[in-house]
């Protein structure tokens, strides 16, 4: 087979994979593509996809009230100001010392009570659509959804990951490959 043959093989080959990955992941890469231009936003959004952090009264630490209090004051602001019926379960506690403030994140429903460390002061109470979004593009929406402790976010990550680097290679060489062929049939 001449050389100007094995080109074009390789190329008809390369353009079955990259068409036969697109079409196989198409929705996946439509969620990953429209969550991840979402987070992108996600601190240019208002507030309205993550709650901005507000400033608390100081960054000393040793002014600030112990975190069991803070954590107290923000399930009672939960309660009483969202729904008596949320759970109380912390997804995490996120201090930010620069700004003087505590954000309290709830695992349910994506809420978020920020408080001043040193007095307490409930400084905001948002919904977290950042973290919904991240759940969708990074796919443990599905693992929360059947209770799956991550493994099907691991092989979704995986194959996202592997498809996007095919993707790469094989879109180059479709790019690439013609003007190769080109270039070698004037000489």
């Amino acid at each position: 087979m001449g050389k100007r043959k094995k080109q074009a093989k390789v190329l008809r080959i390369f353009r079955k994979v990259h068409r036969t990955t697109g079409a196989l992941l198409f929705i996946f890469f439509f969620f990953i593509s429209i969550s991840g231009l979402i987070l992108g936003w996600k601190k240019n959004s208002n507030g309205y996809i993550l709650p901005k952090t507000e400033q608390g009264t100081t960054a000393d630490l040793k002014k600030w009230l112990p975190v069991d209090s803070l954590h107290t004051i923000a399930c009672n602001t939960l309660h009483h100001k969202v729904s008596p019926d949320m759970s109380l379960e912390i997804d995490r506690i996120d201090i930010r010392k620069k700004k003087g403030s505590v954000k309290f994140i709830f695992v349910d429903s994506f809420y978020e009570v920020q408080l001043d460390g040193a007095t307490g002061r409930v400084l905001s109470i948002g919904k977290r659509r950042s973290d919904f979004m991240e759940n969708i593009h990074d796919g443990s929406i599905v693992d929360d959804y059947l209770g799956t402790n991550g493994y099907i976010k691991l092989v979704y990550t995986n194959v996202m990951g592997i498809s996007l680097l095919i993707f790469t290679i094989t879109g180059f060489w479709l790019w690439y490959g013609p003007k190769r062929m080109r270039k070698a049939n004037k000489t």
